[in-house]
């Protein structure tokens, strides 16, 4: 390594040109070879740093998201599930929902894909340098719970809640709440209307919300009002995807799957 090589390589550590440090030899020897201007060096260099930037941001906004797994829309699987459309998703994918502070309602029995498109929405906002905050209505509440019994409920909502321009609650009705949950809930919902997005999921139609929400129905309306307001709702309906292969392998079938979803859908 010469020293100018050395004083090189000093001077991006100084500025944080991480990528530049590494690459700016290559781009070099490839700008040589063509005979490039320095202006195109540069422009080569300053465009290599900007991606690896952009490449750091979108994997740094993936890990704070949070999401079990990663999932895409091209992945979805539209002949599986019914009662959603290309298109919609499609529209979705532009975020243009989020500037206009909308919500996503995802309803549909277990195992239909509401987490999947939930999940897959989340990535595109990450990807597109958006704050994103992926977590399940358990665990929100359990963190709700703590920080109101430790007295810094306005500090989680500063850390937790508000930064996210878009906050994702899945499995919403798996779990009844008690009442003071359900009030937390709501100052979630409250606090995000019209100033962010909502992706929410759930197995429950909108009837019967009330029966998770502390059989408040004041509450569940308010609820409701706020969510509802500006929001695209998908419904899904079919089997699970995840039991496809135990219903074609003859494990279970699909009266056994439909029964089950009867206890929470109907």
């Amino acid at each position: 390594m010469n020293l100018q090589h050395q004083r090189i390589e000093e001077l991006c550590r100084n500025l944080n040109l991480v990528q530049t440090a590494e690459s700016y030899l290559d781009i070099a020897q490839s700008c040589g070879k063509e005979d490039s201007s320095y202006t195109d060096f540069l422009e080569s260099v300053l465009k290599t740093e900007l991606t690896a930037r952009q490449n750091r941001s979108k994997s740094i906004l993936t890990r704070m998201a949070g999401f079990p797994a990663i999932k895409t829309l091209d992945e979805f699987d539209y002949n599986f599930a019914t009662g959603v459309k290309r298109q919609v998703l499609e529209g979705l994918r532009s975020l243009s929902f989020m500037e206009r502070y909308e919500n996503i309602i995802l309803l549909g029995p277990s195992g239909v894909g509401k987490t999947h498109i939930a999940i897959a929405l989340g990535y595109v906002a990450t990807q597109s340098g958006i704050k994103t905050k992926f977590i399940t209505a358990a665990d929100l509440m359990l963190v709700l719970d703590v920080a109101l019994k430790q007295g810094n409920l306005d500090s989680i909502f500063k850390r937790v809640i508000l930064p996210y321009r878009l906050l994702i609650i899945d499995e919403f009705g798996y779990l009844p709440l008690k009442q003071e949950q359900a009030n937390l809930l709501f100052q979630v919902i409250a606090k995000r209307y019209e100033k962010g997005s909502i992706i929410l999921t759930s197995n429950l139609p909108f009837g019967q919300w009330h029966t998770s929400l502390a059989q408040d129905n004041a509450l569940t309306a308010a609820i409701l009002d706020r969510l509802l307001h500006h929001s695209t709702i998908l419904n899904i309906k079919g089997d699970s995807f995840r039991l496809k292969d135990k219903k074609k392998a003859g494990f279970i079938t699909s009266g056994i799957i439909n029964k089950q979803e009867e206890n929470v859908m109907v």
